[in-house]
């Protein structure tokens, strides 16, 4: 049985909300941690104002320091609408949109012993790097081929990405050296939400951008199809 339109928007509804749920551990740092920092900073501002003696200069300093982990935490929070497809945006750059996908997912590959190897030429905005529209659109789909090689190429040690042409992005799976314990690590049952070449390329469909992939690579255009 072919599945309707509805259905194929389900699943890429599906597989965003398992990006998002991924992604979501350094997101809810990047609002944690400005909270702590605030925390302390109140805690020291008692401390000061109930002293014998008030050092304005101190107190001033703290409260300096706690207005711009408000402003820091704001910004977060606001960051959230950038995941929401309906929401206009200016459009994001190659390298940012490199940048803020592995920056997400950086210490969860990590703790799998996945080191993400970034080309130089992605590292940083140069002064020719065009912004491309539907940044949140991007996003999903970067996060969704990384997933999909972390998900599906066993043992994998390195994910590479690299520009391709103009205006591509081009993503490999480098498998690391095999002993006992990771022959057996690679071989475990899948995960139940694992994200395969048909998700990832629902996901593509529906956000309407052209991609290729197979089980060690991936490739698709920042222009929309």
């Amino acid at each position: 049985m072919k599945s309707s339109p509805g259905a194929r928007s389900w699943i890429a509804a599906g597989v965003r909300h398992e990006l998002l749920t991924r992604a979501l551990p350094a997101l809810r740092h990047d609002m944690s941690a400005p909270v702590s920092v605030m925390r302390m900073g109140l805690l020291m501002l008692k401390r000061q104002v109930a002293a014998p003696t008030i050092d304005a200069e101190a107190c001033q300093e703290r409260v300096a320091l706690i207005d711009s982990q408000i402003a820091e935490l704001v910004a977060a929070v606001r960051s959230l609408r950038d995941w929401e497809l309906a929401t206009g945006d200016d459009g994001i750059s190659r390298p940012a949109l490199v940048r803020q996908c592995t920056s997400l997912m950086r210490t969860a590959f990590d703790l799998q012993n996945i080191r993400l190897d970034v080309d130089e030429a992605l590292v940083a905005d140069g002064d020719g790097d065009p912004r491309w529209p539907s940044g949140a659109a991007l996003r999903y789909l970067l996060l969704g081929a990384m997933g999909f090689l972390q998900d599906s190429v066993p043992n994998v040690a390195t994910i590479r990405i690299a520009p391709d042409g103009g205006y591509g992005i081009q993503l490999s799976a480098v498998a690391g050296v095999t002993d006992e314990a990771d022959a057996m690590a690679a071989h475990r049952a899948p995960r139940k939400l694992a994200i395969d070449v048909i998700a990832l390329q629902s996901l593509a469909d529906d956000l309407g951008y052209a991609l290729s992939a197979d089980r060690g690579s991936v490739r698709f255009d920042l222009a929309a199809a």
